[in-house]
């Protein structure tokens, strides 16, 4: 892309009053970004209000600063194997197909990632489904999350999600874990709510390099946006638009991950819900969409076969599914007291008969052996199969 057709489509995202709808519309009149600007305010309002028109017509103060940034980033050199730089306007190799089929599709898509998925056609035979949930997940939702996203990877499907904390980390982390691409398609791709020159959260900074040499980050918004919160809604429907269905493994009645099972509902993408405990508030939200007509999910292969996807040769298994080396009788009478809810230690400790000291130690051995998940407010919970 030259500097000035670059400059076109960023003074047409940036301009103040002028939707995705209106942009669109000039696009389909006018042909390309530099053509619009070339028009007078008379042939604009064929398409748009005077006001939009009029605003056209002025350059954003902040566009001349935007298109230095963003040419530099485009320009700065890198490592060879290193993850590459893309700007994808509508009509781009680059741009996703799937995008195109959706009410909504971003006009510009600024890509990072590695190199083998950055030349045309790469992502052309790419399958994908979208992985999305709390952010305050139970250890039971972000193991499933970790071994539903490896199972499904492992299966050739591209894992998605927003590179959040909770679900959406465990996610990518997963999808990560199920190795190399032997497909040729990403393992994982990050719909971002911010400038791809910043990460958030923080913390993911290592997890973003991590997806970037393993598959790409994407976002709409242009460098240097900040996490702001109207942004994450908003990118949810690339998430959902990118992907052939969108599975929720935890949410809450008012999660934003219910946004996306929403967006992929009218996007005519397949949903599909994990349920969990009746006592969990994290559970509702699958609940409700199970009742709403998503479809319930307890296996990766549940999935596989609504999407109509080969399974994996040999998929890794989703939950744990052996007890640990001091599993004896002991032990597995206290699992058996726990069930699958989570419980307060009171309450196990009626169950179980066991005195504090005792109980509390094999809580701890179970725990370090990954059988038994901490929650919020002391309670415990079962993990997986054990």
């Amino acid at each position: 892309m030259e500097r000035d057709e670059l400059a076109a489509w960023l003074r047409l995202t940036l301009t103040p009053g002028v939707g995705g709808t209106a942009a669109r519309r000039l696009l389909v009149a006018f042909g390309w970004p530099q053509r619009i600007f070339e028009q007078s305010a008379q042939a604009l309002q064929a398409c748009v209000t005077a006001p939009q028109a009029s605003a056209l017509l002025s350059p954003p103060e902040t566009l001349v600063a935007l298109v230095d940034v963003t040419w530099r980033w485009l320009q700065e050199a890198q490592a060879s194997g290193a993850p590459v730089r893309a700007v994808a306007p509508l009509g781009h190799p680059l741009y996703p197909a799937t995008l195109l089929d959706t009410d909504d599709p971003p006009l510009l898509l600024y890509l990072l990632g590695a190199p083998r998925f950055m030349v045309p056609g790469a992502l052309a035979g790419m399958r994908c489904l979208a992985m999305v949930g709390s952010r305050n997940p139970t250890p039971q939702g972000q193991d499933n999350a970790r071994q539903f996203a490896r199972a499904l990877r492992s299966a050739g499907l591209t894992i998605v999600s927003g590179l959040a904390l909770g679900i959406d980390a465990a996610a990518h982390e997963g999808a990560l874990a199920a190795g190399a691409d032997d497909d040729g398609t990403p393992a994982t791709i990050a719909v971002v709510g911010t400038g791809l020159d910043r990460v958030y959260p923080s913390r993911h900074l290592d997890l973003a390099h991590r997806i970037a040499a393993q598959g790409l980050l994407v976002s709409e918004y242009p460098l240097g946006t900040p996490p702001l919160p109207g942004n994450f809604p908003k990118r949810n429907r690339i998430i959902s638009g990118l992907s052939q269905g969108t599975l929720v493994v935890e949410a809450a009645p008012a999660s934003g991950s219910l946004i996306t099972a929403r967006l992929a509902s009218e996007q005519g993408r397949e949903v599909f819900a994990i349920p969990g405990s009746i006592h969990a508030i994290q559970s509702r939200g699958c609940h409700a969409l199970i009742r709403q007509g998503a479809k319930l999910v307890e296996s990766a292969q549940d999935v596989l076969e609504e999407l109509h996807c080969p399974a994996a040769s040999q998929p890794p298994t989703t939950a744990p599914s052996a007890t640990p080396a001091m599993g004896d009788t002991m032990h597995h009478s206290l699992l058996e007291a726990m069930g699958f809810d989570p419980i307060g230690l009171d309450a196990l400790q009626a169950r179980s008969g066991l005195d504090t000291a005792r109980l509390q130690v094999q809580l701890l051995e179970l725990e370090l052996a990954g059988l038994v998940g901490r929650l919020p407010g002391g309670l415990f919970q079962r993990m997986g199969l054990a």
